[in-house]
């Protein structure tokens, strides 16, 4: 099995990498899909969330609020670090699962950990390979404003929350250009692809004798 981490700047194009990976045959393992299960209704990860920072941040029919957190957490490094102590452990768990399944079906299975706080969370030692999606800060935020209907001082703020992009360079073993086309970072992961492919052929080779 490959273990790939697959990270980068929010609105950087990383969704759109992740898509593609999929398509091409990976297994995909999407951390904010599982920090939503983390925190969903009647979870001790909601449980604790709701302890660390108020009952206000529950709506009527009990979901997580998420619009009312991300004002408190955005806004207030120290709210963010308390909320990513409660949620990481959670999701690495969960993705550890799924892994392990993806293992049980599929030993030779290449899995992605599509992971936006990957730096963040500890975890740049834990993979082969860290593919980084790289975009400049002030592209990212002008999209951010465009497509998600954000006021550019909350696209600015949730921009900022994240780790910088020299960290994330600095930890990348690829990086793919996502300040393009959708088109051209898929062709710049189908190639990705294919020499990963190539090298696996190589190696399963070599061990053959």
């Amino acid at each position: 099995m490959q273990r790939i981490g697959l990270t980068g700047g929010i609105a950087a194009g990383k969704s759109v990498a992740a898509r593609r990976l999929t398509e091409l045959g990976a297994v995909v393992i999407d951390a904010d899909q599982l920090a939503r299960r983390a925190l969903a209704p009647g979870t001790p990860g909601l449980e604790d969330v709701v302890a660390e920072f108020g009952p206000s941040i529950v709506t009527g029919d009990g979901e997580l609020d998420r619009a009312g957190l991300a004002s408190i957490v955005f806004a207030d490094r120290a709210a963010l670090d308390r909320l990513n102590t409660i949620v990481h452990p959670i999701v690495r768990r969960l993705a550890a699962e799924l892994e392990a399944s993806a293992a049980t079906v599929d030993p030779d299975a290449v899995v992605v950990h599509d992971i936006p706080l990957l730096i963040e969370s500890g975890q740049t030692g834990a993979f082969h390979l860290v593919v980084v999606v790289d975009a400049p800060a002030v592209l990212r935020v002008e999209r951010l404003i465009g497509t998600r209907g954000l006021s550019r001082d909350e696209a600015e703020a949730r921009v900022s929350a994240q780790a910088s992009d020299a960290e994330r360079l600095e930890v990348a073993d690829v990086v793919l250009d996502g300040a393009g086309s959708d088109a051209n970072l898929r062709s710049q992961i189908d190639d990705l692809w294919a020499r990963l492919a190539a090298e696996r052929s190589a190696e399963a080779a070599a061990e053959r004798g």
